[in-house]
C-alpha cells in the first residue's frame, strides 16, 4: 500500500479485516519489519486514542515514532501557493513537507476542518498538501472529511462481535453541545459500504451527510424505526452538512438509552459526553463495545503501517 488517506485505499477490505484480527493475536510477529524506520506523527489538533494507538502500532512493528504538536511546537505553516508570507505563518508546506520527509519514512497527519468553509474543508488542504509535497507515504489520522483509521477499526470490531453473517448496523446521530465534524461518520459509512451488513443511517431532518458519501445507503429519519432489530448501534454527533457546520437543534430525544438500544451492541469512537450522547446505563453495560473499539485502534493502525512498510 502506497498511502492511507481514505478507506478506499484498502483494496480488499474483508481480507484486511481478517489480517488485522490475526495481528491482534500476535502483535509482535513483525517487530523487525520497521527496524530503523521512523514514523512522524504530526498533530494539528488534539488526540488521545489516535496518538497513543498509532505510536503503539509503530512500536509493535519495531519503528521509531516521533510526535509533534504542530500548532504549538512548530512554525506556523502556510498552505496557499503564491502567498506573500508577511503574516503569522513562517514556513511553507513545500519546505516543511520536504524536510520532514528526510527525517521520517512515513508521515501521519491529523488536522480538523474549519466547519465554516465547506469548499476549503472538502479540498482537504492540509492532508493533500502533505501528500503533494512529501516524498514518503502519508497516513490520515483524521482529516477534514475522513477518519479512515477509525472506520477500519469499527469494521474490525463489528467483525469480531457479530453473531450472524449479515448483522444489522445502525449509524445514529446523537445530540451534542457543539458543532462536530463529519469525518468519523463519513468513514464509518464508507466502511459499512464495504461490508456485508444491513446498514441504516438515522438522524433528524437537516442533518443529512454528504450525499456523495451516503450514495444508496438507506436513511431513516425515524430513530425508533431505524433501531428496530439492530445488532450494532454506532452513535455519533455531526453538524449540518447542507447548512454547513451549524447546530440546527439540540434534540435530547435522540440520546441513546438502554431502552432504545435493546439487545444491540453500542459503539462510539470516543470521547463521548455521558448523558448527552448516551446515558450511563448503556456505557456501563455489557452491551457497550467502546473500550474494545479503542483497543482495536492499535491493530487497525498496525495493519496500515505494516502494509505500507512492505511496499517501501
Amino acid at each position: 500500500m502506497k498511502k492511507y488517506t481514505n478507506i478506499s485505499d484498502i483494496k480488499n477490505f474483508p481480507k484486511a479485516i481478517e489480517e488485522a484480527i490475526q495481528l491482534k493475536k500476535n502483535p509482535l510477529e513483525f517487530s523487525d519489519l520497521g527496524k530503523h524506520k521512523t514514523l512522524g506523527l504530526l498533530f494539528f489538533n488534539s488526540s488521545l486514542r489516535t496518538r497513543l494507538s498509532t505510536q503503539k502500532a509503530a512500536l509493535n512493528l519495531g519503528m521509531n515514532p516521533i510526535v509533534m504538536n504542530v500548532s504549538g511546537d512548530a512554525w506556523g505553516i502556510e498552505f496557499e501557493d503564491g502567498s506573500v508570507m508577511n503574516g503569522t505563518t513562517a514556513e511553507h508546506i513545500k519546505e516543511a513537507a520536504a524536510v520532514v520527509s528526510q527525517y521520517c519514512d512515513i508521515i501521519a497527519v491529523r488536522a480538523f476542518p474549519t466547519l465554516t468553509d465547506k469548499v476549503k474543508d472538502e479540498s482537504e488542504q492540509v492532508l493533500k498538501s502533505f501528500a503533494k509535497y512529501a516524498m514518503v507515504p502519508i497516513v490520515n489520522m483524521e482529516s477534514a472529511t475522513a477518519h479512515p483509521l477509525q472506520g477500519f477499526t469499527d469494521a474490525i470490531t463489528i467483525t469480531e462481535h457479530k453473531k450472524n453473517n449479515r448483522p444489522k448496523v445502525v449509524l445514529s446521530w446523537a445530540p451534542h453541545i457543539k458543532a462536530l465534524p463529519h469525518a468519523v461518520a463519513n468513514s464509518f459509512v464508507n466502511a459499512m459500504q464495504n461490508m456485508d451488513v444491513d446498514f441504516v443511517i438515522t438522524h433528524p431532518k437537516g442533518y443529512d451527510l454528504n450525499p456523495e458519501i451516503v450514495d444508496n445507503t438507506l436513511v431513516n429519519y425515524n430513530q425508533e424505526e431505524a433501531l428496530k432489530d439492530a445488532d450494532f448501534v454506532y452513535t455519533k454527533n455531526w453538524s449540518s452538512y447542507n447548512d454547513y457546520g451549524k447546530v440546527l437543534k439540540i434534540d435530547s430525544d435522540w440520546m441513546i438509552t438502554k431502552e432504545k438500544l435493546g439487545d444491540a451492541k453500542f459503539m462510539h469512537c470516543l470521547p463521548v459526553r455521558r448523558n448527552v450522547v448516551v446515558e450511563d446505563a448503556v456505557l456501563d453495560s455489557e452491551n457497550s463495545l467502546v473500550i474494545q473499539q479503542a483497543n482495536n485502534r492499535t491493530y487497525a493502525a498496525q495493519w496500515v503501517l505494516k502494509s505500507i512498510l512492505e511496499d517501501l
